[in-house]
């Protein structure tokens, strides 16, 4: 496994292809360390021996202690660890861990790739091309994300339909040697500071849409690929440092005409596995959020405690109602999540069909649970805003510049001004204001709270998947049974009358 100091020694060779504001910049320019140091401490956790066992797994592949995060699910406990781990991390990095991208990338993959070359009848090697790559990721510790948001285009048409067939990535010529891909992915996290990207498709895909139906990987600097980041940090301290500043990036990941060898290709033009494989990622993305969102609520539950302290109004009744919402949502949401892992199986759910066996035997959580999880508590974010500005008040908003703490003229003035509960040393209240000012009134602190409810799918996804997947029907009949409802047929003659 590696440190992170060897983590940003190979950032610093990669070749230069991501563009800031106009600017092409290193992979470790000043902008990018807070979201390096974020990631970084994936690194850190996995090395202490208290965490070994939670942040480390052993390797399938070869037997070696490696990072969960680059790890394959091969039992529930797994499943219930990457939880685990997803929650501690969030918590310590005060928001996105992003590393999360690259596991659950590659167990989709993993699955999709031993199907794909079992419908092909060996006329394929996706699985063993991924296994080899997989070998490498875990055994280098490397960082992956997960680009899978196409641009779209018109979103009321099928990638096929397009006016421009690249709105969503596409094989456009195919070698003997690999393939060349055209088009954007957007969204997409943690790109400029990983040392792998996978690509999988965005969405279910028809017999005719075997371009799009593709799934491989490249490095972050591979020649063909462009990114256009935005870098999400908060407004930089000089006086009053926080305790840890988290950082987060954005790409526009585009491939221009790129060509892929076919070692790096998983999947290529199996449409009914290309469907599969976004649903998959979607499924695994949406288990890890049920452990970085209760982590989010676990934060947001102690900002809104101490804004009350802070105020003076931790006894008020409307407050420990509020908390006691933040803490439902967020226990909640780890509790389908846990489920999900319990009841993990290598099956997926088919709709109309009903759970099948699925790939070579790793462990998928189960769908209605990861999908309740995230849509309950994605459904919420908010809210939580909401309520963390009604305890807070407006002093968050308004709060004195840093440097007017510093000047001997408005100094006391201020500490006097700002204090609201006798028993709290002002500096520390205005430490606080400051960190909730960070959360909800600063462009990041925006972007973060679009990312929570979108990030994995936004909640129509899940209600999708939810009502989809569901047995409604035995319910219906559940329920036709106690009201003494009789199933009968209705007349050809009279079912067209309106």
């Amino acid at each position: 496994m590696r440190t992170k100091q060897e983590y940003i020694e190979r950032l610093r060779t990669m070749r230069r292809n991501i563009y800031v504001n106009g600017e092409k910049i290193a992979r470790d320019d000043e902008m990018q360390m807070p979201t390096i140091n974020t990631i970084g401490l994936t690194f850190d956790y996995a090395a202490d021996p208290k965490h070994d066992g939670l942040c480390t797994a052993i390797s399938h592949l070869t037997g070696e202690k490696i990072n969960r995060f680059n790890h394959i699910h091969h039992s529930k406990e797994d499943l219930h660890k990457k939880q685990d781990m997803t929650r501690l991390l969030c918590q310590v990095a005060g928001g996105c861990i992003q590393r999360c991208m690259g596991i659950d990338g590659s167990n989709a993959i993993y699955n999709v790739s031993y199907e794909a070359d079992k419908m092909n009848n060996g006329a394929t090697e996706y699985h063993k091309n991924f296994k080899k790559w997989l070998e490498r990721f875990q055994k280098e510790d490397l960082v992956g994300c997960c680009a899978q948001t196409d641009v779209k285009g018109d979103r009321m048409k099928r990638p096929s339909q397009q006016k421009d067939p690249d709105m969503y990535v596409r094989v456009v010529e195919r070698k003997s040697d690999g393939i060349v891909v055209r088009g954007s992915k957007v969204h997409n996290s943690e790109a400029s500071v990983a040392d792998e990207i996978l690509v999988l498709p965005t969405r279910a895909l028809l017999p005719e849409e075997k371009d799009w139906a593709v799934a491989f990987a490249v490095p972050g600097d591979w020649e063909g690929v462009k990114q256009v980041v935005s870098i999400h940090n908060l407004r930089e301290r000089q006086y009053f440092k926080r305790g840890f500043t988290p950082g987060a990036t954005d790409s526009y990941t585009i491939f221009d005409d790129c060509f892929v060898p076919w070692e790096r290709v998983f999947l290529c033009g199996e449409t009914i596995h290309g469907g599969v494989c976004a649903l998959l990622f979607a499924l695994f993305h949406r288990h890890s959020y049920s452990g970085c969102k209760p982590a989010l609520g676990d934060l947001m539950l102690g900002t809104v405690a101490l804004a009350a302290e802070y105020n003076g109004i931790a006894k008020a009744s409307h407050v420990r109602d509020k908390l006691a919402e933040i803490i439902r949502v967020s226990e909640l949401g780890y509790a389908a999540g846990f489920t999900a892992s319990e009841m993990g199986k290598p099956e997926v759910y088919i709709p109309g069909v009903g759970f099948r066996p699925y790939g070579p035997g790793s462990y998928i959580p189960n769908s209605i649970y990861a999908n309740v999880g995230r849509c309950l508590t994605g459904e919420a974010v908010f809210r939580e805003a909401e309520i963390l500005c009604d305890v807070s008040g407006g002093i968050p908003a308004t709060f004195p510049y840093e440097g007017d703490f510093m000047n001997p003229e408005t100094k006391d003035l201020l500490y006097k001004y700002i204090t609201r509960n006798p028993d709290i040393h002002p500096e520390d209240a205005a430490q606080l204001w400051r960190y909730v000012g960070d959360l909800a009134c600063s462009a990041t602190g925006g972007i973060h709270m679009y990312g929570a409810f979108h990030g994995g799918g936004s909640p129509i996804m899940e209600a999708i998947a939810i009502t989809s997947q569901y047995d409604i029907e035995s319910r219906k009949k559940l329920v036709k049974q106690l009201a003494g409802i009789k199933d009968r047929k209705v007349n050809p003659e009279n079912k067209d009358k309106k």
